[in-house]
């Protein structure tokens, strides 16, 4: 666990329940990450694997803000928002694994977890793609009538991509109910947002569209949870998309084969002064909301989770040979193999 946070007490303005799903749905996505970076470097791993470790507030804060008919799309960090939406721990471990009891059969791995019963429509693995897909859930919600909204997640990195302009400009004409997130960690795969931008305050992007947009201390899952429901209620009103720049930092590299020497321990080490989860458990506590007993309790139990997921990843079969010829096309018996 990283130092406990130096800023000042905290007056607690949500529910019991609300701050002690927030403590529990962050640590869980911490200590699954933790795992997986352990297991990825004993080899039970393989492939890429981006891992969302000081990320944690941003899936967070957005889920309780948000209806459970709400679709999620993001890009290829993608392990901890489908935790926190409700998604089998052992589900997304065995993906990790190739595993055939994976959230995608094992054909997906890291970067592709997928969950259809959570409206969770994946993490997508080129850059910027997922964000005109996520324009297209959204545009799908409201041509068929309902009031529920899509919210896309992006990189830093992302908003150089041609598409994202697309997609904003395209959200903002048809005033699609879509809230766009960069997840704004700093340095993209490696390379700072001064070095690749002129706009270095990213939410600004979305003003060219004339699309609302604003910054968001993404270290803090109450900011979070503000901004997104904020943003919600626009969206369902039928006023159309809102550009949030959650500004976060991510306390690992970009992905496990990352030696961060574009960044300083010192700078790695400030950041982890304002970590997400222990600002959590510092307002629980000063507002005696749950009991250290009680928070011990749901260390355990996040513990017992994470190596539940790990034993039935480890006793998962791998996929067979022919299953790399199903789930291609809806229709089963579709002619594509010749014979």
């Amino acid at each position: 666990m990283a130092k406990k946070s130096t800023a000042a007490k905290s007056k607690a303005k949500y529910s019991k329940e609300t701050y002690a799903f927030w403590y529990e749905s962050m640590l869980l996505m911490r200590r699954f990450e933790e795992k997986a970076g352990q297991l990825y470097g004993q080899q039970k791993i393989r492939g890429f694997c981006h891992l969302y470790i000081g990320q944690e507030a941003c899936a967070a804060g957005a889920i309780t803000a948000l209806e459970k008919d709400d679709k999620w799309i993001t890009a290829y960090r993608d392990h901890a928002h489908p935790l926190g939406l409700g998604t089998d721990p052992g589900a997304v471990m065995a993906e990790l694994y190739g595993k055939a009891t994976g959230t995608t059969k094992g054909k997906g791995g890291s970067m592709h977890i997928f969950d259809k019963e959570r409206n969770f429509m994946g993490g997508h693995g080129i850059v910027g793609a997922q964000v005109p897909m996520g324009l297209g859930i959204g545009f799908a919600e409201k041509y068929q009538g309902t009031k529920n909204l899509c919210i896309c997640h992006m990189g830093d990195g992302a908003v150089r991509q041609g598409a994202v302009h697309e997609a904003f400009n395209l959200a903002m004409l048809y005033k699609t109910p879509v809230i766009f997130v960069i997840e704004n960690n700093g340095y993209a795969m490696g390379t700072s947002v001064a070095r690749t931008s002129n706009v270095t305050e990213l939410y600004k992007i979305g003003e060219a569209y004339d699309m609302p947009s604003f910054p968001v201390d993404g270290m803090n899952v109450e900011a979070i949870h503000e901004a997104v429901a904020e943003a919600a209620e626009r969206a369902r009103k039928g006023d159309g998309p809102t550009l949030l720049e959650f500004r976060t930092y991510r306390y690992k590299g970009h992905s496990m084969s990352d030696p961060q020497k574009y960044r300083t321990r010192e700078e790695v080490e400030e950041y982890k002064e304002r970590d997400p989860i222990a600002q959590v458990k510092a307002t629980i506590l000063d507002n005696k909301i749950l009991t250290e007993e009680e928070i011990k309790e749901i260390d355990k139990k996040v513990k017992k989770q994470v190596d539940d997921s790990v034993k039935f990843a480890e006793e998962s079969p791998w996929p067979d040979g022919q299953d790399a010829f199903k789930d291609i096309y809806k229709q089963e018996d579709y002619p594509f193999v010749m014979e």
